[in-house]
């Protein structure tokens, strides 16, 4: 990588202080994939490229959104009830320009009040029962010296419902048989090892990101079309510098854990 500054809080593919050691580039397109994201535009800022890309080789795609996005806006006199409804709206068209026919869920926990309750865990883990993913994606919960808390959090209740939801003694009470995804990919890592080429589905990438509307200036820093397409060609340039340290012209990258 040529630009060796970095943000530990940048959404979704951050930029990294040292090259990543990659070791293994592209799954196997996945019968079905469940995305799962502290807010809406997680997905698309962590995997939206990959979720596309593989949306276009017949994967069906879901979406988990934990939280309710209410705290998204810099607009102290903002109607918080109608932005929760907005980033509905932009949540469910940014899946469609990802290619997906699958569900979007919304867990409408309280935006910025994320917690580990044993509750939710159940509740995500339900859903990837019923749902049956190959693959689960979501933030990393190790990365170091992230602020926001929701991210944190989501990872870890991901983590722990995917124990939940692989064996077979938690949760009776679902009625729903067990499930053990194959593989889980943690987007926002410090130590990412595998890659997705994502050269085929940058734009469609971009197109899911500009959906969230209400999140231009708050989280893109985009308050006119000038801004917006410095944001874009900053998108670009950050997956071609991902994409060089696994020898792709673009990448999104991940840890991979595939011993679940």
């Amino acid at each position: 990588m040529t630009d060796r500054s970095h943000d530990a809080n940048d959404p979704g593919q951050p930029q990294l202080a040292a090259d990543p050691a990659i070791t293994s580039v592209d799954l196997a397109t996945p019968k079905v994939a469940v995305a799962i994201g502290a807010h809406p535009d997680d997905v698309e800022f962590g995997c939206g490229g990959t979720l596309a890309k593989w949306a276009a080789a017949g994967c069906l795609i879901h979406h988990v959104v934990l939280t309710d996005g209410s705290k998204g806006t810099w607009d102290v006199s903002a109607d918080t009830s109608a932005l929760v409804a907005r980033r509905r709206v932009e949540q469910r068209e940014a899946s469609q320009r990802l290619g997906s026919r699958g569900e979007v869920v919304f867990l409408d926990q309280i935006d910025g009040e994320l917690t580990e309750s044993p509750a939710l865990v159940s509740e995500i883990a339900r859903h990837i029962r019923r749902l049956r993913p190959n693959v689960v994606l979501g933030h990393d919960p190790w990365k170091r010296y992230r602020l926001h808390p929701d991210h944190r959090h989501a990872g870890f209740l991901t983590c722990d419902a995917i124990v939940v939801a692989r064996d077979p003694h938690f949760c009776p009470e679902h009625g729903i048989a067990h499930h053990r995804p194959d593989t889980l990919l943690l987007w926002e890592a410090d130590e990412p090892d595998h890659a997705e080429d994502v050269s085929s589905s940058i734009d469609a990438k971009i197109a899911a990101l500009l959906a969230h509307e209400s999140q231009f200036e708050s989280t893109m820093k985009a308050t006119d079309q000038e801004a917006l397409d410095a944001f874009e060609r900053r998108i670009r340039r950050r997956l071609a510098e991902l994409g060089a340290s696994a020898g792709r012209p673009a990448a999104e990258i991940f840890k991979k854990i595939d011993n679940l």
